[in-house]
C-alpha cells in the first residue's frame, strides 16, 4: 500500500493536467470586481436544465443558462415556450446558504440555479480577467453569456476561470448551477454531521491581472532561518522572467529568474530585525510580489513549528495547544454560513479573549478565508482540513483524486498564512488497508506541497485490559497524533469514572481534538447526578475530561467540541437538540454555558507565566 500511495503521488500531484484551475493565491489582494449582491434563483429539482427526459441536451424551452432574457422573446414572438424565467424569479442577496433563501429550502438537497447581470468594460490589453469563487457547494457549472465556462466539485475550496475573451463590453450575464447533491463517491459523501448549506457561500469576484501573472507564490521563514520563496508565473512570459520579493518595512528583497516552466525557487538569510508571528505577538509584514507588470501583495507573518520528542515547538520554544473546534456558521437564530469580518472576530474573539485560548480547530473542511486571515491577525493557531469525514469509497480512484484536489486547493490558498500550523487529513475515519493507503496518499500531498508544517488526522481510540489507547497505523506517518475522545458522553461512565482514566500511547505529541457534551443552554438539573442535557452536566463532564486529560503525559493540546451550537439534521431531539448540535460551550445566539467558564479558567491557568 505505501507503493501505491508512492506511484500515485508522483502520477497524479505533478501531472500538467491534473488541476487546470488557476490557483490565483492572495486574490483577496487583488484588483477585483465584486458580483456579491442581487442574484435571482430558481429551484430545479429534477434537474430538467442539465438535460432533457430522454437524456439528451435540454431544449431551449428549458435551458437555463442561455443568453436571453425570456420575457423579451415572449413578447416578440407570442408563440415561444418557455418553463423557466430566470430574470423574473425570486431574488436571494449572494454569498450565503439557499437555506437562508425561503422556509421550504430548509431540507432541499438538489440543483439550483442562479443568474444576474453585470456591466463591466472590457479588458485593457495586456490584461486578464478570472471569474473567482470562494466556495459552492458541491458542484458548481458556470456560464458566462451563454458560453460554458467550467465545472468544479467540492464545497469549501475556491475555484477561477479565464473569462477574458468571454465578457463583453456593457450588459453581461452570468449563470451558475449549483448541485448539492453527493454520492458517497464525493468527499464528504453522504453522511455528516453539519449542515450542508448547498450553494454559493463564499465570495464572487472578477479578478483582473497582467497577461502574464503571479499564479502561485509562497514566501515563509525556514527552521534554519531563512526567507525562502516559492512561485509560479502563468502566462505567454512566464518562462525567464524576472521576480522580485520585497518586505519594505524590513528593507528585505529576493531576486531571481523563473525557469522555462515559470517557476522560481529563491532563498535568502533572513533580516536580523524580523520580529516572528506568534500568538503573543502576531506580527504581519507586507510583501510584495512583482513580474513583469504584474504587482501582488500579501500580508504574511514569520514563524517557525516543528516536533521534538513529545513537543510541539513554535519558533523553537514549546507551545501547549489551548484550543477549541469551530464549524463555520455565523452567530444568530438563523446562520446561512455568511461569513464576514465581523462574524469572523465575533467567534474568534470568544477564543482568543474568552477562552484564553491561542488555537482554533477549523472543522470539518476549510473555512473562508476571512477566517483564516483573521486568525493571522488575532494571533490564534489554526488546525486546517479537508472533508476525508466518516465514510469514505477508500477504493475509488475518482474519490482520491477529489480528496486530493480539496486539499492542494486548500493548501496553495492557504500556505501563506501564519496562523495555520496543522494539515488534517482526515477526520474519525474507520482503519482498514484501503484507508491506510488512500490517507497515505494524501499525507504524502501535503508533505510534497509544505514541508513547513505539521501532518495530522483526528482518529479513534479503543480500551484495551481498561486502559485507553490507539492501534491505527496511520499514527507512524503522523507528526502529531489526534484522538477525539467522548467518555462519559457517548458511553454511560460515571464523571469518576472519566476522570480515572489511563492511556497507553506512542511517544508523539497529542491532542485530544474533541471532547464535548450536548447542553441545551438555560437548561439547569442541579441535581447531584445532573441530566444530560443540562448545563451542569456538561461543566461537570469538561472538568471530569480536563482532569483525565491532565494526567496523559505527551499531552500537547486541547481542541473541544466546540464553540458554538450549529446546525445539523442528524439531530432531532425534540427538546434539546432541535436540529442542532448542542455541544457549543456557546449558543447559537452566543450565550456562553457553565462549561464556557470551566475551559476558560483550565486555559487561564495553563496561559499563566511559569
Amino acid at each position: 500500500m505505501r507503493l501505491l500511495a508512492t506511484l500515485w503521488l508522483l502520477v497524479g500531484l505533478f501531472a500538467p493536467s491534473a488541476f487546470a484551475q488557476p490557483v490565483l493565491v492572495a486574490a483577496d489582494m487583488r484588483e477585483s470586481f465584486s458580483l456579491n449582491g442581487a442574484w435571482h434563483w430558481s429551484v430545479d429539482p429534477l434537474r430538467d436544465g442539465i438535460a432533457g427526459f430522454h437524456g439528451g441536451p435540454p431544449n431551449p424551452s428549458t435551458q437555463r443558462w442561455q443568453d436571453r432574457v425570456q420575457a423579451e422573446v415572449q413578447a416578440a414572438n407570442p408563440r415561444a415556450l418557455f418553463e423557466f424565467d430566470m430574470q423574473r424569479s425570486p431574488v436571494t442577496h449572494l454569498p450565503g446558504g439557499w437555506i437562508g433563501h425561503a422556509p421550504e429550502m430548509r431540507y432541499y438537497q438538489g440543483l439550483v440555479w442562479y443568474q444576474r447581470t453585470f456591466e463591466t468594460p472590457l479588458p485593457a490589453p495586456g490584461k486578464r480577467v478570472f471569474l473567482r469563487f470562494g466556495a459552492a457547494d458541491y458542484t458548481a457549472d458556470v456560464w458566462l453569456n451563454g458560453q460554458k465556462v467550467g465545472t468544479h466539485k467540492g464545497g469549501f475550496t475556491p475555484f477561477a476561470f479565464d473569462v477574458t475573451k468571454l465578457l463583453r463590453a456593457g450588459s453581461n450575464q452570468i449563470t451558475v448551477g449549483v448541485d448539492s447533491a453527493r454520492t458517497m463517491d464525493d468527499v464528504p459523501g453522504t453522511i455528516t454531521d453539519w449542515e450542508t448549506y448547498g450553494g454559493i457561500t463564499r465570495g464572487i469576484d472578477l479578478i483582473t491581472t497582467s497577461d502574464t501573472y503571479v499564479d502561485d507564490a509562497w514566501v515563509r521563514l525556514t527552521r534554519d532561518g531563512r526567507i525562502a520563496v516559492t512561485a509560479k508565473l502563468d502566462g505567454p512570459a512566464a518562462a525567464g522572467q524576472r521576480v522580485r520579493v520585497a518586505i519594505p518595512a524590513l528593507g528585505f528583497a529576493i531576486e531571481g529568474i523563473t525557469d522555462a516552466e515559470g517557476r522560481l525557487e529563491a532563498v535568502r538569510a533572513a533580516p536580523r530585525g524580523l520580529k516572528r508571528w506568534s500568538p503573543d505577538s502576531p506580527t504581519l509584514y507586507d510583501v510584495e510580489l512583482s513580474a513583469g507588470e504584474d504587482r501582488l501583495k500579501d500580508r504574511i507573518g514569520f514563524r517557525t513549528v516543528e516536533v521534538r520528542g513529545t513537543q510541539i515547538l513554535l519558533n523553537g520554544k514549546p507551545l501547549f495547544l489551548r484550543g477549541i473546534c469551530m464549524h463555520e456558521e455565523e452567530l444568530g437564530k438563523n446562520p446561512i454560513r455568511a461569513i464576514t469580518p465581523g462574524a469572523t472576530r465575533a467567534l474568534l474573539g470568544e477564543i482568543k479573549y474568552g477562552l484564553h485560548g491561542n488555537f482554533v480547530r477549523l472543522a470539518h473542511y476549510p473555512h473562508n478565508e476571512i477566517t483564516t486571515r483573521m486568525a493571522d491577525e488575532l494571533g490564534l493557531l489554526v488546525w486546517s482540513e479537508i472533508p476525508t469525514y466518516w465514510r469514505v469509497n477508500w477504493e475509488n480512484p475518482e474519490t482520491l483524486a477529489t480528496a486530493r484536489r480539496q486539499l492542494r486547493e486548500n493548501m496553495l490558498r492557504d500556505r501563506n498564512r501564519a496562523s495555520i500550523v496543522l494539515w488534517s487529513v482526515a477526520n474519525e475515519t474507520p482503519i482498514n488497508d484501503a484507508r491506510n493507503g488512500f490517507l497515505r496518499t494524501l499525507i504524502g500531498d501535503v508533505r510534497a506541497l509544505d514541508d513547513s508544517r505539521l501532518v495530522t488526522a483526528a482518529l479513534l481510540s479503543k480500551k484495551v485490559d481498561g486502559v485507553q489507547t490507539s492501534d491505527d497505523p496511520l499514527v507512524t506517518d503522523l507528526d502529531v497524533m489526534a484522538i477525539n475522545t467522548y467518555g462519559g458522553w457517548y458511553s454511560d461512565d460515571s464523571f469518576a469514572q472519566v476522570a480515572a482514566q489511563q492511556w497507553r500511547l506512542p511517544a508523539k505529541p497529542l491532542i485530544f481534538s474533541e471532547f464535548g457534551a450536548d447542553t441545551l443552554a438555560g437548561y439547569h438539573d442541579k441535581a447531584a447526578d445532573p441530566h444530560k442535557f443540562s448545563e451542569e452536566f456538561q461543566a461537570d463532564y469538561y472538568r471530569a475530561t480536563l482532569a483525565m486529560a491532565a494526567k496523559v503525559p505527551q499531552l500537547a493540546g486541547l481542541s473541544p467540541w466546540i464553540l458554538k451550537d450549529f446546525r445539523s439534521p442528524r439531530r432531532q431531539h425534540s427538546v434539546f437538540q432541535q436540529g442542532y448540535n448542542r455541544k457549543g460551550l456557546i449558543s447559537e445566539t452566543g450565550e456562553r454555558k457553565l462549561a464556557f467558564e470551566v475551559l476558560a479558567e483550565e486555559y487561564r491557568k495553563r496561559a499563566a507565566p511559569k
